[in-house]
């Protein structure tokens, strides 16, 4: 898939996670095999009223290929500002969140609710596509409460959108039940634009299956968590000589630079117990692990669990 001048390669995307795509984490996923990360979920109205707060989420790694920065809100006009503010000038695309189901987004008119508001999301996608000359991307659900993918993709083609990607589970779903690759499919087809599959992608099987609907790319999100580097493994590279060990302290080493360790003993704990989740009878070392009052207490956990300094 080529838009532009960005060619995205084997056309994996790491998906925007809000608090887990951390730098470090987004640099484990590249050397992992990911084409293109993406940024945690940036305010438009943050930019402009406390950008100090964004600055800290647009770090980005100089191992990072193709960066796309995630945008959400409700209104056209602080929309459009933010993808003219210089913290946005790093990214290669943007990407516009009307997917995210988070009751306390969805609340302000944002992220999926915007799907219940087609003319408000028509008119702030283009004002966004008129602002900056970087592709614009759309990251969307199936629909709120019933599948409207088709209407919702093909108004964002309309609207100028370059790609659009597509979280095959509506809004109420949440992240239960199966995504719906025949929805996807269904909306390849109906788009001349390129359309990214996202949703339930954790192996080389579901991979597969991804790819048979059609799509231009395949998006990975809660299937790398523990897992960077499951964009290697879907391509059928050899991945059974990864030390967990190096790849959790590289991403540990990298968010030391940039962050407090009385802020990292907490956030990296969701982290940790991914990078363990599969440990068979570690119930105990994990609840340590849960419970660790530092980052090099962890570390100390963590060599245990995998036998290694």
């Amino acid at each position: 898939m080529k838009i532009q001048d960005i060619d995205f390669g084997n056309n994996l995307f790491l998906a925007p996670m809000a608090g887990v795509s951390d730098i470090g984490f987004r640099e484990q996923c590249i050397k992992g095999g990911a084409d293109a990360t993406c940024s945690e979920m940036l305010s438009a109205r943050a930019m402009l009223h406390n950008p100090k707060k964004t600055e800290l989420m647009t770090i980005t790694s100089p191992l990072e290929k193709i960066k796309i920065g995630q945008i959400f809100g409700h209104e056209p006009i602080p929309m459009q500002l933010a993808v003219q503010n210089q913290l946005l000038s790093k990214y290669d695309v943007i990407d516009i969140n009307m997917g995210c189901p988070a009751p306390k987004i969805v609340k302000n008119g944002e992220g999926s609710a915007l799907m219940k508001n087609i003319p408000l999301a028509k008119e702030i996608i283009s004002s966004v596509v008129k602002a900056t000359e970087k592709p614009v991307a759309v990251k969307f659900r199936l629909g709120y409460d019933k599948d409207i993918s088709l209407e919702f993709g093909r108004m964002c083609q309309e609207a100028g959108a370059s790609y659009v990607t597509l979280h095959a589970r509506t809004t109420e779903q949440g992240y239960s039940g199966k995504a719906d690759y025949d929805a996807i499919a269904r909306l390849k087809a109906s788009l001349s634009i390129p359309v990214i599959g996202n949703g339930d992608v954790v192996d080389r099987v579901s991979y597969q299956r991804m790819l048979s609907t059609g799509v231009d790319g395949v998006m990975i999100g809660r299937g790398a968590q523990g897992k960077p580097w499951i964009f290697n493994e879907v391509l059928g590279k050899d991945t059974s000589g990864i030390s967990k060990m190096k790849v959790i302290r590289e991403h540990v080493e990298t968010l030391r630079k940039y962050y407090e360790e009385s802020y990292l003993t907490l956030y990296l704990r969701k982290h940790f117990l991914w990078y363990t989740q599969s440990l068979v009878g570690g119930a105990e070392k994990r609840l340590r692990l849960a419970t660790s009052p530092s980052v090099d207490e962890s570390l100390r956990i963590l060599a245990e669990i995998f036998g290694q300094q």
